[in-house]
């Protein structure tokens, strides 16, 4: 292990000067604007606050410090490339169409491999591969005759052929500031000050302007021909899905998320079968941001009043625990449609007003807008959904009204 006996802070630049890569965000091409180093092997090499695969850096430590992992480790990227192309599209060169992800970042192995083979450690930040997915509610779909088997994109027991990407933030902060309409001051100081003061760096090193924040990123699935995603001719059908564990995994019946994924899911297909393409884009942004605690608890709340589990008092009882009804913050979402090359989408698998306003905002065209079928939605979902409704969710049904929302009710906790 090349363990060094003495700590080495990061909140000053070297003594001996930055012989570190600078970074161009949003230069025409990936020399030109350089790659980005959050490895700890060579820490004079380090363009950028925070480190790779940031929310797994903690255990990275662990591994480091019990002596299963070598602390000077580096991948070998042999064998590792993309399966298929994507990009590079004119969006990458656009600094305030992508903030919040590396758009090089897959290419890492070829782009920068002279610089590789000289001895930076610059590592992807998005991987690009092809699988197989299966749902039970997609056979459900073929015996239903909502959707045929093409023994391409979906087979006769319903497994889908796709393409997935998994994509780590990376985020240039004087973009996200403009992004989200705040001073990059401000933006440095409310990070490290509401992180626990983790990255001292960001109130110290100006000449840093790139942040591998320790936060979950995002999943892609692509279904049908990936090149369909930027043609504006063929049809793209899209859901965009924040994370669910209790739902998407376990099938808890409390919310709407595995139904609208797996329906979402199903219209790709539909799409992608028909010449066009299908996306689903998969946020880890648990409970609405707020964390898979402060949604259980939520929960308690909610199923504990003693009015009742209402759709009137849905959203207050979240920012009564919370302080905020969502932490999302949906500005950033559109980043990775620009990745792709995305201009338009067809069919927007979506309720929600804030995803829909964050993407036209962004220039990305918006067509038909499709809801949940009410077939789809649990008896105990109900509250949810009627809440959303009257907050404003898109719905091609009518709005609930006030009377109607306090006689909504879900189970109460004696009924589990």
């Amino acid at each position: 292990m090349n363990a060094t006996k003495h700590i080495v802070l990061s909140s000053h630049p070297p003594r001996n000067g930055n012989g570190n890569p600078s970074i161009d965000w949003g230069a025409p091409d990936a020399k030109q604007r350089g790659p980005v180093i959050g490895s700890m092997n060579a820490p004079h090499q380090r363009n950028v606050i925070g480190v790779h695969s940031g929310a797994y850096g903690v255990y990275r430590a662990l591994a480091v410090a019990s002596g299963a992992l070598e602390s000077d480790h580096r991948p070998d990227l042999s064998n590792t490339a993309p399966t298929v192309d994507i990009g590079p599209h004119p969006q990458w060169r656009d600094p305030n169409k992508i903030v919040s992800l590396d758009p090089w970042g897959h290419m890492v192995s070829t782009v920068y491999a002279e610089e590789i083979a000289q001895g930076l450690d610059v590592r992807p930040t998005i991987a690009v591969t092809k699988a197989r997915i299966k749902f039970p509610e997609m056979a459900e779909a073929i015996a239903s005759d909502r959707v045929a088997p093409d023994g391409d994109i979906m087979r006769a027991n319903g497994e889908v052929t796709v393409t997935k990407a998994a994509i780590e933030p990376v985020w240039h902060l004087p973009g996200m500031a403009k992004r989200l309409g705040v001073e990059e001051s401000a933006l440095r100081r409310t990070l490290f000050e509401h992180t626990g003061n983790m990255f001292p760096e960001l109130v110290t090193r100006s000449d840093l302007t790139v942040l591998l924040p320790p936060i979950g990123g995002i999943s892609l699935y692509i279904i049908g021909d990936v090149a369909a995603l930027s043609d504006p001719r063929r049809e793209v059908a899209c859901r965009v899905h924040d994370e669910c564990n209790g739902s998407d995994v376990f099938g808890s019946d409390i919310c709407t998320c595995r139904p609208y994924l797996t329906h979402g899911v199903e219209e790709c297909v539909k799409t992608a079968q028909a010449g066009g393409a299908g996306l689903i884009v998969y946020n880890r942004k648990e409970g609405r941001a707020l964390g898979e605690v402060v949604k259980f608890l939520v929960y308690n709340a909610r199923k504990r009043n003693p009015e009742g589990d209402s759709a009137a008092a849905y959203f207050q009882r979240t920012e009564c625990v919370a302080g905020v009804q969502d932490m999302r913050f949906q500005d950033l979402m559109p980043d990775v449609f620009h990745w792709l090359g995305v201009t338009k989408i067809d069919r927007w698998i979506s309720m929600s007003d804030m995803k829909h306003d964050a993407m036209v905002s962004q220039g990305i065209a918006i067509g038909e807008r499709v809801p949940i079928p009410p077939e789809l939605i649990p008896e105990d979902a109900q509250v949810e959904i009627d809440a959303k409704k009257a907050a404003g969710y898109y719905s091609d049904a009518s709005t609930p009204h006030t009377a109607d929302l306090t006689a909504i009710k879900g189970r109460a906790l004696d009924d589990y």
